[in-house]
Protein backbone atom coordinates (compact mmCIF):
# COMPACT_ATOMS: atom_id res chain seq x y z
CA UNK A 1 0.00 0.00 0.00
CA UNK A 2 1.28 3.34 -0.75
CA UNK A 3 1.27 6.83 0.75
CA UNK A 4 -1.96 8.03 -1.51
CA UNK A 5 -3.77 4.72 -0.34
CA UNK A 6 -3.92 5.46 3.49
CA UNK A 7 -6.02 8.05 4.61
CA UNK A 8 -4.97 11.60 5.15
CA UNK A 9 -6.84 11.69 8.41
CA UNK A 10 -4.24 8.49 9.44
CA UNK A 11 -0.96 10.16 8.23
CA UNK A 12 -1.96 13.06 10.41
CA UNK A 13 -2.74 11.37 13.66
CA UNK A 14 0.66 9.35 13.23
CA UNK A 15 2.38 12.43 12.68
CA UNK A 16 1.21 14.05 15.56
CA UNK A 17 1.86 11.09 17.87
CA UNK A 18 5.45 11.09 16.32
CA UNK A 19 8.51 12.66 17.86
CA UNK A 20 10.76 12.79 15.16
CA UNK A 21 10.52 13.59 11.42
CA UNK A 22 7.57 11.98 9.63
CA UNK A 23 9.06 12.47 5.59
CA UNK A 24 6.72 13.08 3.03
CA UNK A 25 7.42 12.84 -1.01
CA UNK A 26 6.25 16.55 -1.19
CA UNK A 27 8.96 17.60 1.22
CA UNK A 28 11.15 19.75 -0.43
CA UNK A 29 13.64 22.41 0.69
CA UNK A 30 13.22 25.69 -0.38
CA UNK A 31 15.50 28.30 1.09
CA UNK A 32 16.06 26.38 4.36
CA UNK A 33 12.07 25.68 4.48
CA UNK A 34 9.41 23.25 3.97
CA UNK A 35 7.30 23.56 0.46
CA UNK A 36 4.87 22.25 1.96
CA UNK A 37 1.56 24.18 2.96
CA UNK A 38 2.27 23.74 6.76
CA UNK A 39 5.18 22.82 9.31
CA UNK A 40 4.14 20.21 11.72
CA UNK A 41 5.99 20.18 14.71
CA UNK A 42 6.68 16.47 13.75
CA UNK A 43 8.50 17.84 10.30
CA UNK A 44 11.41 19.58 10.34
CA UNK A 45 12.40 22.65 8.75
CA UNK A 46 14.65 21.74 5.97
CA UNK A 47 13.85 17.92 5.55
CA UNK A 48 14.45 17.12 2.02
CA UNK A 49 12.70 13.47 0.89
CA UNK A 50 15.34 13.28 -1.97
CA UNK A 51 18.33 13.50 0.99
CA UNK A 52 15.95 11.75 3.04
CA UNK A 53 15.68 8.86 0.85
CA UNK A 54 19.12 8.27 -0.42
CA UNK A 55 21.58 5.54 0.58
CA UNK A 56 25.27 5.43 0.35
CA UNK A 57 25.14 3.12 -2.62
CA UNK A 58 24.31 4.75 -5.59
CA UNK A 59 22.88 2.09 -7.41
CA UNK A 60 20.08 2.41 -4.91
CA UNK A 61 17.45 4.86 -6.47
CA UNK A 62 13.91 4.16 -4.29
CA UNK A 63 11.24 6.18 -3.13
CA UNK A 64 9.01 5.21 0.03
CA UNK A 65 5.58 6.66 0.42
CA UNK A 66 6.81 7.69 3.45
CA UNK A 67 10.27 8.04 6.01
CA UNK A 68 9.75 8.07 9.60
CA UNK A 69 12.89 9.08 11.10
CA UNK A 70 13.12 8.14 14.80
CA UNK A 71 14.07 9.61 18.37
CA UNK A 72 13.40 6.83 20.63
CA UNK A 73 12.17 3.13 20.92
CA UNK A 74 8.48 5.11 20.89
CA UNK A 75 9.00 5.77 17.60
CA UNK A 76 10.21 3.02 16.51
CA UNK A 77 6.82 1.41 18.00
CA UNK A 78 4.65 3.98 16.50
CA UNK A 79 6.18 3.19 12.89
CA UNK A 80 5.88 -0.13 13.60
CA UNK A 81 2.28 -0.62 14.30
CA UNK A 82 1.35 1.96 11.82
CA UNK A 83 3.17 0.02 9.21
CA UNK A 84 1.08 -3.17 10.19
CA UNK A 85 -2.01 -1.61 10.57
CA UNK A 86 -1.76 -0.23 6.86
CA UNK A 87 -0.13 -3.22 4.98
CA UNK A 88 2.61 -1.23 4.22
CA UNK A 89 5.87 -2.49 3.03
CA UNK A 90 8.77 -1.73 5.45
CA UNK A 91 12.32 -1.44 5.16
CA UNK A 92 14.66 -0.59 7.97
CA UNK A 93 17.44 1.80 7.97
CA UNK A 94 20.15 2.03 10.35
CA UNK A 95 23.27 4.24 10.53
CA UNK A 96 25.78 3.08 8.25
CA UNK A 97 26.22 1.80 4.50
CA UNK A 98 23.83 -1.40 4.00
CA UNK A 99 25.11 -2.15 0.30
CA UNK A 100 22.33 -4.21 -0.53
CA UNK A 101 19.78 -1.58 -0.04
CA UNK A 102 17.43 -3.04 1.79
CA UNK A 103 17.66 0.00 4.11
CA UNK A 104 15.31 1.68 1.58
CA UNK A 105 11.71 0.35 -0.54
CA UNK A 106 9.56 1.86 -3.37
CA UNK A 107 5.88 3.06 -1.87
CA UNK A 108 6.35 1.68 1.80
CA UNK A 109 7.62 2.81 5.06
CA UNK A 110 11.17 3.28 5.89
CA UNK A 111 11.87 3.10 9.71
CA UNK A 112 15.10 5.15 9.94
CA UNK A 113 17.15 4.78 13.37
CA UNK A 114 19.83 6.74 12.06
CA UNK A 115 19.43 9.81 14.50
CA UNK A 116 19.37 7.15 17.44
CA UNK A 117 23.28 7.32 17.46
CA UNK A 118 23.93 7.00 21.52
CA UNK A 119 27.21 4.85 23.33
CA UNK A 120 27.02 4.55 27.11
CA UNK A 121 30.25 2.94 28.23
CA UNK A 122 30.63 1.45 31.99
CA UNK A 123 34.52 1.26 31.87
CA UNK A 124 34.63 -1.06 35.07
CA UNK A 125 32.00 -3.40 34.15
CA UNK A 126 33.68 -3.31 30.50
CA UNK A 127 30.68 -3.26 28.30
CA UNK A 128 28.95 -0.56 26.00
CA UNK A 129 25.24 0.26 25.44
CA UNK A 130 24.41 1.20 21.65
CA UNK A 131 22.35 2.67 19.90
CA UNK A 132 20.79 1.28 16.68
CA UNK A 133 21.45 4.24 14.38
CA UNK A 134 25.28 4.74 15.50
CA UNK A 135 28.34 3.49 13.10
CA UNK A 136 31.30 2.38 14.61
CA UNK A 137 33.46 5.43 14.74
CA UNK A 138 30.80 6.56 17.42
CA UNK A 139 31.20 3.17 19.04
CA UNK A 140 35.12 3.70 19.05
CA UNK A 141 35.47 7.09 20.18
CA UNK A 142 33.83 6.65 23.17
CA UNK A 143 35.42 2.92 24.08
CA UNK A 144 38.72 4.19 23.57
CA UNK A 145 38.55 6.79 25.51
CA UNK A 146 39.08 4.15 28.24
CA UNK A 147 41.34 1.94 26.23
CA UNK A 148 38.64 -1.06 25.18
CA UNK A 149 36.63 -1.85 22.11
CA UNK A 150 34.56 -4.67 20.86
CA UNK A 151 34.98 -6.30 17.59
CA UNK A 152 33.64 -3.85 14.97
CA UNK A 153 34.03 -3.80 11.48
CA UNK A 154 36.78 -2.82 8.67
CA UNK A 155 35.81 0.29 8.22
CA UNK A 156 34.14 2.80 10.68
CA UNK A 157 31.56 4.59 8.71
CA UNK A 158 29.87 1.04 8.99
CA UNK A 159 26.63 1.19 10.85
CA UNK A 160 26.74 -0.91 14.24
CA UNK A 161 23.17 -2.65 13.46
CA UNK A 162 24.01 -4.33 9.93
CA UNK A 163 27.31 -5.54 10.39
CA UNK A 164 26.33 -7.16 14.26
CA UNK A 165 23.27 -8.92 13.05
CA UNK A 166 24.75 -10.47 10.09
CA UNK A 167 27.39 -11.54 11.89
CA UNK A 168 30.23 -9.27 12.20
CA UNK A 169 33.53 -9.86 10.37
CA UNK A 170 36.14 -7.18 11.77
CA UNK A 171 39.65 -6.36 12.60
CA UNK A 172 39.79 -8.16 16.29
CA UNK A 173 37.90 -11.35 14.99
CA UNK A 174 40.82 -14.15 15.66
CA UNK A 175 40.82 -12.79 19.24
CA UNK A 176 37.82 -11.94 20.26
CA UNK A 177 35.56 -13.60 17.78
CA UNK A 178 32.62 -11.80 15.96
CA UNK A 179 30.71 -8.66 16.40
CA UNK A 180 27.65 -10.92 17.74
CA UNK A 181 29.75 -13.34 19.75
CA UNK A 182 30.45 -9.92 22.23
CA UNK A 183 26.77 -9.23 22.56
CA UNK A 184 25.18 -9.27 25.75
CA UNK A 185 22.13 -8.31 24.95
CA UNK A 186 19.90 -6.94 22.33
CA UNK A 187 16.62 -4.58 22.53
CA UNK A 188 14.03 -4.77 19.97
CA UNK A 189 10.68 -4.02 18.79
CA UNK A 190 8.69 -6.99 17.38
CA UNK A 191 5.92 -7.06 14.43
CA UNK A 192 3.30 -6.88 17.20
CA UNK A 193 4.90 -3.60 18.23
CA UNK A 194 5.90 -5.10 21.69
CA UNK A 195 9.46 -4.15 23.20
CA UNK A 196 11.63 -6.58 24.60
CA UNK A 197 15.38 -7.44 25.03
CA UNK A 198 16.64 -11.09 24.50
CA UNK A 199 19.79 -12.55 25.92
CA UNK A 200 21.24 -15.47 27.42
CA UNK A 201 18.67 -15.26 30.15
CA UNK A 202 15.44 -14.05 28.33
CA UNK A 203 14.21 -14.73 25.06
CA UNK A 204 17.06 -17.11 24.97
CA UNK A 205 15.94 -18.26 21.18
CA UNK A 206 15.43 -15.29 19.97
CA UNK A 207 18.76 -14.36 21.40
CA UNK A 208 19.72 -17.38 19.23
CA UNK A 209 19.05 -16.26 16.40
CA UNK A 210 19.39 -12.59 16.09
CA UNK A 211 23.44 -13.38 16.33
CA UNK A 212 24.03 -13.88 12.89
CA UNK A 213 20.41 -14.87 11.30
CA UNK A 214 19.91 -10.81 10.50
CA UNK A 215 17.11 -8.15 10.77
CA UNK A 216 14.61 -10.50 10.27
CA UNK A 217 12.54 -10.82 13.67
CA UNK A 218 12.44 -7.34 14.69
CA UNK A 219 13.57 -3.81 14.30
CA UNK A 220 16.72 -3.97 16.77
CA UNK A 221 17.17 -0.28 18.99
CA UNK A 222 19.85 -1.13 21.32
CA UNK A 223 22.88 -3.59 21.30
CA UNK A 224 24.21 -4.14 24.81
CA UNK A 225 28.24 -4.89 24.40
CA UNK A 226 31.21 -6.48 26.13
CA UNK A 227 34.26 -5.16 25.56
CA UNK A 228 38.23 -6.06 25.72
CA UNK A 229 41.55 -4.37 26.53
CA UNK A 230 42.39 -2.58 23.07
CA UNK A 231 44.97 0.07 22.30
CA UNK A 232 45.05 2.81 22.30
CA UNK A 233 47.79 2.13 19.56
CA UNK A 234 48.61 -1.19 17.91
CA UNK A 235 50.26 -2.60 15.41
CA UNK A 236 49.33 -2.36 11.91
CA UNK A 237 50.60 -4.20 8.82
CA UNK A 238 49.47 -2.52 5.93
CA UNK A 239 52.16 -3.48 2.99
CA UNK A 240 51.75 -3.62 -0.77
CA UNK A 241 52.77 -6.07 -3.35
CA UNK A 242 53.65 -5.71 -7.19
CA UNK A 243 50.80 -7.52 -8.42
CA UNK A 244 53.02 -9.49 -10.61
CA UNK A 245 54.25 -11.23 -6.82
CA UNK A 246 50.21 -12.05 -6.21
CA UNK A 247 50.60 -15.95 -6.28
CA UNK A 248 53.52 -15.75 -4.27
CA UNK A 249 52.12 -13.46 -1.88
CA UNK A 250 49.08 -15.29 -1.15
CA UNK A 251 50.84 -18.68 -0.63
CA UNK A 252 53.08 -17.08 1.77
CA UNK A 253 49.66 -15.42 3.08
CA UNK A 254 48.15 -19.12 3.72
CA UNK A 255 51.50 -20.20 5.40
CA UNK A 256 51.55 -17.14 7.87
CA UNK A 257 47.82 -17.42 8.72
CA UNK A 258 48.20 -21.21 9.62
CA UNK A 259 50.19 -20.50 12.25
CA UNK A 260 49.77 -17.22 13.01
CA UNK A 261 48.97 -16.14 17.07
CA UNK A 262 45.32 -15.41 18.22
CA UNK A 263 45.92 -11.84 18.05
CA UNK A 264 46.79 -11.47 14.67
CA UNK A 265 43.34 -10.84 12.58
CA UNK A 266 44.68 -10.41 8.32
CA UNK A 267 43.02 -9.75 5.02
CA UNK A 268 44.50 -9.28 1.76
CA UNK A 269 43.00 -6.66 -0.97
CA UNK A 270 44.26 -7.36 -4.32
CA UNK A 271 43.41 -4.94 -7.61
CA UNK A 272 44.77 -1.93 -9.38
CA UNK A 273 43.90 0.35 -6.01
CA UNK A 274 45.05 3.58 -7.59
CA UNK A 275 46.01 5.97 -5.12
CA UNK A 276 48.14 8.56 -6.04
CA UNK A 277 49.03 9.52 -2.82
CA UNK A 278 50.27 6.10 -1.71
CA UNK A 279 51.92 5.15 -4.74
CA UNK A 280 54.63 5.97 -7.22
CA UNK A 281 53.42 7.44 -10.60
CA UNK A 282 54.99 4.29 -12.00
CA UNK A 283 52.90 1.97 -9.78
CA UNK A 284 49.92 3.70 -9.47
CA UNK A 285 47.62 2.38 -12.21
CA UNK A 286 49.23 -1.17 -12.18
CA UNK A 287 47.71 -3.85 -10.41
CA UNK A 288 48.99 -5.02 -6.48
CA UNK A 289 48.22 -7.09 -3.76
CA UNK A 290 47.96 -5.80 0.03
CA UNK A 291 47.87 -7.52 3.07
CA UNK A 292 46.22 -5.82 6.07
CA UNK A 293 45.64 -6.00 9.73
CA UNK A 294 46.12 -5.78 12.77
CA UNK A 295 47.68 -7.14 16.49
CA UNK A 296 45.48 -7.14 19.17
CA UNK A 297 48.27 -7.23 22.14
CA UNK A 298 50.83 -5.31 22.64
CA UNK A 299 52.84 -3.02 19.98
CA UNK A 300 56.25 -4.31 20.41
CA UNK A 301 54.90 -7.86 20.43
CA UNK A 302 52.66 -7.09 17.53
CA UNK A 303 55.44 -5.59 15.19
CA UNK A 304 57.43 -8.61 15.91
CA UNK A 305 54.50 -11.03 14.80
CA UNK A 306 53.45 -9.08 11.78
CA UNK A 307 57.66 -8.86 10.43
CA UNK A 308 57.27 -11.58 8.41
CA UNK A 309 54.50 -10.05 6.39
CA UNK A 310 56.59 -7.49 5.40
CA UNK A 311 59.47 -9.35 3.86
CA UNK A 312 57.93 -11.40 1.28
CA UNK A 313 59.55 -9.95 -1.39
CA UNK A 314 60.26 -5.94 -1.78
CA UNK A 315 56.82 -4.45 -1.60
CA UNK A 316 55.28 -1.60 -3.78
CA UNK A 317 54.84 0.78 -0.28
CA UNK A 318 54.95 -0.48 3.54
CA UNK A 319 53.33 2.10 5.90
CA UNK A 320 52.51 -0.76 8.95
CA UNK A 321 53.82 0.23 12.09
CA UNK A 322 52.06 1.36 15.56
CA UNK A 323 49.18 3.34 14.88
CA UNK A 324 46.09 4.75 17.29
CA UNK A 325 43.22 1.84 17.08
CA UNK A 326 40.93 4.34 16.06
CA UNK A 327 42.83 6.00 13.23
CA UNK A 328 43.00 2.18 11.72
CA UNK A 329 39.92 1.73 11.93
CA UNK A 330 39.19 4.60 9.78
CA UNK A 331 42.14 3.72 7.24
CA UNK A 332 39.86 2.78 4.83
CA UNK A 333 36.50 4.96 4.83
CA UNK A 334 37.88 7.57 2.07
CA UNK A 335 37.99 4.11 -0.41
CA UNK A 336 34.13 3.66 0.04
CA UNK A 337 32.75 7.66 -0.58
CA UNK A 338 28.78 8.16 -0.86
CA UNK A 339 26.77 7.67 -3.51
CA UNK A 340 29.63 5.64 -5.94
CA UNK A 341 27.93 2.47 -6.63
CA UNK A 342 28.75 -0.79 -5.31
CA UNK A 343 27.94 -4.48 -5.71
CA UNK A 344 29.65 -6.99 -2.99
CA UNK A 345 29.70 -10.49 -3.12
CA UNK A 346 30.98 -13.21 -0.94
CA UNK A 347 32.15 -17.31 -0.47
CA UNK A 348 33.13 -18.70 2.45
CA UNK A 349 36.30 -21.04 0.88
CA UNK A 350 37.08 -24.44 2.19
CA UNK A 351 41.21 -23.48 1.60
CA UNK A 352 43.61 -21.57 -0.24
CA UNK A 353 44.84 -24.53 -2.48
CA UNK A 354 46.81 -23.47 -5.42
CA UNK A 355 44.00 -23.54 -7.96
CA UNK A 356 42.14 -21.68 -5.71
CA UNK A 357 44.91 -19.35 -5.72
CA UNK A 358 44.93 -19.18 -9.16
CA UNK A 359 41.59 -18.59 -9.66
CA UNK A 360 41.97 -15.01 -7.37
CA UNK A 361 45.08 -13.76 -9.41
CA UNK A 362 43.07 -14.35 -12.36
CA UNK A 363 39.60 -12.56 -11.15
CA UNK A 364 41.24 -9.75 -9.69
CA UNK A 365 43.65 -9.08 -13.09
CA UNK A 366 40.17 -8.66 -15.16
CA UNK A 367 37.85 -6.53 -12.92
CA UNK A 368 36.48 -3.68 -15.17
CA UNK A 369 37.21 -1.12 -12.40
CA UNK A 370 40.30 -0.19 -11.18
CA UNK A 371 38.28 0.51 -7.66
CA UNK A 372 37.70 -3.14 -7.82
CA UNK A 373 39.44 -5.86 -5.41
CA UNK A 374 38.49 -9.74 -4.88
CA UNK A 375 39.78 -9.80 -0.68
CA UNK A 376 40.69 -13.14 1.16
CA UNK A 377 39.61 -12.80 5.20
CA UNK A 378 41.70 -14.66 7.23
CA UNK A 379 38.50 -16.66 9.77
CA UNK A 380 39.43 -18.92 12.36
CA UNK A 381 40.51 -18.19 16.17
CA UNK A 382 37.96 -17.16 18.54
CA UNK A 383 35.62 -17.93 15.65
CA UNK A 384 35.89 -21.18 14.75
CA UNK A 385 35.69 -21.86 18.61
CA UNK A 386 32.30 -20.68 19.22
CA UNK A 387 29.81 -23.57 19.03
CA UNK A 388 27.65 -23.73 16.20
CA UNK A 389 24.78 -24.05 18.43
CA UNK A 390 25.43 -21.06 20.45
CA UNK A 391 24.15 -18.41 17.88
CA UNK A 392 22.85 -18.59 14.32
CA UNK A 393 25.98 -17.35 12.33
CA UNK A 394 26.57 -20.19 9.81
CA UNK A 395 30.36 -19.73 8.81
CA UNK A 396 32.23 -20.76 11.68
CA UNK A 397 33.56 -23.54 10.01
CA UNK A 398 35.36 -21.88 7.03
CA UNK A 399 39.07 -20.98 6.90
CA UNK A 400 38.91 -17.93 4.84
CA UNK A 401 35.95 -15.64 3.49
CA UNK A 402 36.60 -14.43 0.15
CA UNK A 403 34.66 -11.27 -0.79
CA UNK A 404 34.81 -9.40 -4.02
CA UNK A 405 34.12 -5.78 -4.00
CA UNK A 406 32.82 -4.11 -6.97
CA UNK A 407 33.06 -0.78 -6.94
CA UNK A 408 32.84 2.05 -9.81
CA UNK A 409 31.79 5.57 -10.68
CA UNK A 410 29.54 5.70 -13.67
CA UNK A 411 25.86 4.00 -14.31
CA UNK A 412 26.90 3.06 -18.08
CA UNK A 413 29.47 0.57 -16.42
CA UNK A 414 26.56 -1.02 -14.24
CA UNK A 415 26.22 -4.15 -16.15
CA UNK A 416 30.02 -4.76 -16.56
CA UNK A 417 30.95 -4.77 -13.02
CA UNK A 418 28.07 -6.93 -11.75
CA UNK A 419 28.93 -9.36 -14.15
CA UNK A 420 32.55 -9.57 -13.11
CA UNK A 421 31.50 -10.29 -9.61
CA UNK A 422 28.63 -12.76 -10.35
CA UNK A 423 31.38 -14.81 -13.07
CA UNK A 424 33.70 -14.72 -10.04
CA UNK A 425 31.91 -16.10 -7.50
CA UNK A 426 30.13 -18.83 -10.43
CA UNK A 427 34.06 -19.89 -10.77
CA UNK A 428 35.10 -20.06 -7.31
CA UNK A 429 32.39 -21.94 -6.03
CA UNK A 430 34.31 -24.95 -6.55
CA UNK A 431 36.81 -23.87 -3.88
CA UNK A 432 34.00 -23.55 -1.67
CA UNK A 433 30.17 -25.23 -0.04
CA UNK A 434 28.45 -22.27 -1.31
CA UNK A 435 27.68 -20.69 2.07
CA UNK A 436 28.23 -16.86 1.95
CA UNK A 437 29.16 -13.80 4.21
CA UNK A 438 25.67 -12.23 4.26
CA UNK A 439 26.85 -9.21 4.95
CA UNK A 440 28.06 -9.28 1.50
CA UNK A 441 25.35 -10.42 -0.63
CA UNK A 442 24.58 -8.96 -3.76
CA UNK A 443 21.12 -7.91 -3.62
CA UNK A 444 19.26 -10.95 -2.22
CA UNK A 445 19.01 -11.89 -5.77
CA UNK A 446 19.36 -15.73 -4.88
CA UNK A 447 16.60 -15.41 -2.47
CA UNK A 448 15.79 -18.73 -0.43
CA UNK A 449 18.30 -20.46 -2.36
CA UNK A 450 20.96 -18.27 -0.75
CA UNK A 451 19.71 -18.74 2.71
CA UNK A 452 19.66 -22.40 3.05
CA UNK A 453 22.72 -23.34 1.57
CA UNK A 454 23.64 -20.41 4.20
CA UNK A 455 21.81 -21.81 7.25
CA UNK A 456 21.82 -24.97 6.22
CA UNK A 457 20.46 -27.46 9.35
CA UNK A 458 20.15 -24.15 11.37
CA UNK A 459 17.66 -22.96 8.51
CA UNK A 460 14.50 -24.60 10.04
CA UNK A 461 15.22 -23.66 13.30
CA UNK A 462 14.68 -19.86 11.70
CA UNK A 463 11.88 -20.44 10.32
CA UNK A 464 10.58 -21.41 13.69
CA UNK A 465 11.68 -18.05 15.38
CA UNK A 466 10.12 -16.39 12.38
CA UNK A 467 7.16 -18.05 13.17
CA UNK A 468 7.34 -16.99 16.91
CA UNK A 469 8.32 -13.00 16.04
CA UNK A 470 6.97 -12.30 12.49
CA UNK A 471 4.26 -14.54 10.90
CA UNK A 472 3.30 -12.19 8.55
CA UNK A 473 6.51 -11.24 7.45
CA UNK A 474 6.48 -7.85 8.41
CA UNK A 475 9.93 -7.28 8.47
CA UNK A 476 10.46 -8.85 5.15
CA UNK A 477 13.36 -6.48 3.34
CA UNK A 478 16.47 -8.13 4.97
CA UNK A 479 18.17 -11.65 5.32
CA UNK A 480 14.79 -12.74 4.78
CA UNK A 481 13.77 -16.11 5.93
CA UNK A 482 9.47 -16.31 5.52
CA UNK A 483 7.50 -17.68 8.24
CA UNK A 484 6.15 -20.84 7.18
CA UNK A 485 3.14 -21.09 4.67
CA UNK A 486 3.99 -17.36 3.54
CA UNK A 487 6.14 -16.18 0.26
CA UNK A 488 9.07 -15.04 0.62
CA UNK A 489 8.69 -10.96 0.08
CA UNK A 490 11.74 -10.25 -3.07
CA UNK A 491 13.76 -7.37 -2.34
CA UNK A 492 13.41 -5.31 -5.48
CA UNK A 493 15.80 -5.75 -8.21
CA UNK A 494 18.48 -2.88 -8.87
CA UNK A 495 19.60 -4.38 -12.49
Amino acid sequence: MAQDSIPADRIERFEAGFHGDVIRPDDVRKSGTLSTPSERHSRSEGTDYDEARAVWNGMIDRHPALIARCRGVGDVISAVNFAREHDLLVAVRGGGHNVAGTAVCDDGLVIDLSEMRDVWVDPDERTAWVRAGATWADVDRETQAFGLATPGGAVSETGVAGLTLGGGIGHLRCKYGLTCDNLASIDLVTADGDYLTASADEHEELFWGLRGGGGNFGVVTGFEFDLHPVGPDVAVCLVFYSGERMIEVLEAYRDYVADAPPEVSLLTLSGVLPDEELFAPDTVDERKIAIAGCYAGSVAAGERALAPLREIHEPVADFSGPMPYVEFQQLFDEDYPDGMRYYWKSLYLDGLSESAIDRIAYWSGVAPSPLSTVDVWQLGGAIARVDTEDSAFAGRHAPFLLGVEANWEHPEADDANVEWVRDCLEDMRQFSDGSVYLNFPGFFEEGDEMMRTTFGPTYERLVALKDEYDPTNLFSRNQNIAPSGTARADNEGVL
